[in-house]
């Protein structure tokens, strides 16, 4: 039996051609080390593509979860509670609410690899905050979770 089941948690992951270009930057430290021989250039492929693996990944490890009566969106914790209703974007819409629609006190977790976004309003009076963006690769699914644990708070 487990107590702490989470409804929703998705991890905004890089995308597969990501880790080809952390291939290719290898490549490209392994060819400026080239001219100094053969262990440099074995460094360099080996150096530069960890380095530029470990950037990427740290990049795609950011995670949504609703958890309870919270939404934990990165670093943001947000009770249930404070949040109003769920609007799922579609590509078009994301991109404009991303851009010109765009309020600068929104909270927004933006990944521009994702096409999809839910903006879930902030109904918290002492909050100025107006929105939420959250770039998801499911909104369906995401807005559903916080239905649900909207019901149960």
């Amino acid at each position: 039996m487990q107590l702490s089941a989470s409804p929703y948690e998705e991890r905004l992951t890089a995308p597969r051609t990501w880790w080809l270009v952390c291939f290719m930057v290898g490549v490209a430290m392994a060819l400026i080390l080239l001219p100094f021989g053969t262990l440099p250039l074995l460094g360099g492929l080996v150096g530069g593509a960890a380095v530029s693996a470990v950037v990427a990944s740290s990049y795609g490890s950011i995670r949504i979860r609703v958890v309870g009566d919270s939404l934990i969106a990165g670093e943001a914790k947000i009770p249930v509670a404070a949040l109003g209703d769920a609007e799922i974007l579609d590509q078009e819409e994301a991109r404009a609410w991303r851009t010109y629609k765009a309020d600068p006190r929104a909270f927004m977790l933006l990944r521009a690899y994702i096409p999809t976004a839910l903006r879930v309003q902030v109904t918290d009076p002492a909050d100025p905050t107006p929105y939420l963006y959250l770039s998801t690769r499911e909104p369906e699914r995401l807005s559903a979770a916080l239905k649900a644990a909207r019901a149960t708070a």
